[in-house]
C-alpha cells in the first residue's frame, strides 16, 4: 500500500524509504508561524503544538485525496515547557544554540495519518537531549558547517549530519529526533497489508 507523506521533508522521505514503506509525497503547504502563533495565543504546550500540526497537514492533503492514507508529521523543540522555533536567519540560529547550550531540552515527534479527511491515527514521541557546554566559537563553527537553506528547514542541528557533536547525550530513537516516530508508523499500516 502506498501512503502519502504530506511532508516537505527529504530526511522524513528517505526514513519511509530505509523502512520500506511505499510512499510519494504531496506538500500540505500549511502556513506554520500561523498555526503556532494560534495555538501559543490560546496557551497551547509544545506538544500540543506538534500534534496539532501534524494533524492539521495530514487532514489537509487527506481531503483532496480520498481513500489514501495520509501521513503528516511535525517535530518541536521544547526548553522548560517553551517552543523553540525553526530560525529565520543565521543570527537567529546562533541565538537559538545558544538558549540551548549545555542545557536539557526535548525534542517532540508527531505524527497523524488521515484518511478521508479525518485523522485515523496519531501518536508522539519525546527525546530527551542534553548540549555539550560549547564556547560562542565552537557554535560557530558548527553552523559555518550547515548550508543557509538546509538551516532554515530543518532548524539549528542535523542529528544526522554534523548535529551529532553539539550533544553530551540523546536518549530517545534516532528516526524519531530526525522527525519520524517510524517503528509506530510502520506497525499501524501493517495492519492495512495483512
Amino acid at each position: 500500500m502506498k501512503i502519502i507523506l504530506a511532508s516537505k521533508s527529504g530526511v522524513r522521505k528517505k526514513i519511509l524509504d530505509k523502512y520500506k514503506i511505499d510512499s510519494e509525497v504531496i506538500i500540505s503547504n500549511v502556513d506554520e508561524d500561523e498555526v503556532k502563533e494560534s495555538l501559543i495565543a490560546e496557551g497551547a504546550d509544545p506538544l500540543i503544538i506538534s500534534k496539532n500540526l501534524a494533524e492539521i497537514k495530514s487532514i489537509k492533503v487527506s481531503s483532496k485525496n480520498p481513500d489514501r492514507l495520509v501521513l503528516g508529521a511535525d517535530s518541536v523543540i521544547s526548553l522548560n515547557n517553551e517552543l523553540i522555533n525553526k530560525p529565520n536567519t543565521r543570527e537567529e540560529a546562533f541565538i537559538i544554540l545558544k538558549k540551548l547550550n549545555n542545557s536539557k531540552h526535548h525534542l517532540i515527534s508527531s505524527v497523524c495519518i488521515s484518511k478521508n479527511g479525518s485523522m485515523v491515527w496519531n501518536y508522539s514521541e519525546t527525546s530527551e537531549l542534553k548540549m555539550k557546554n560549547l564556547t560562542d566559537n565552537e557554535l560557530s563553527t558548527y553552523l559555518e558547517k550547515i548550508e543557509t537553506r538546509i538551516l532554515l528547514a530543518y532548524g539549528v542541528y542535523q542529528i544526522e549530519a554534523d548535529g551529532l557533536e553539539l550533544f553530551e547525550y540523546i536518549k530517545g530513537d534516532k528516526d524519531s529526533i530526525m522527525g519520524l516516530p517510524v517503528k509506530q508508523i510502520s506497525k499501524y499500516i501493517g495492519q492495512f497489508n495483512k
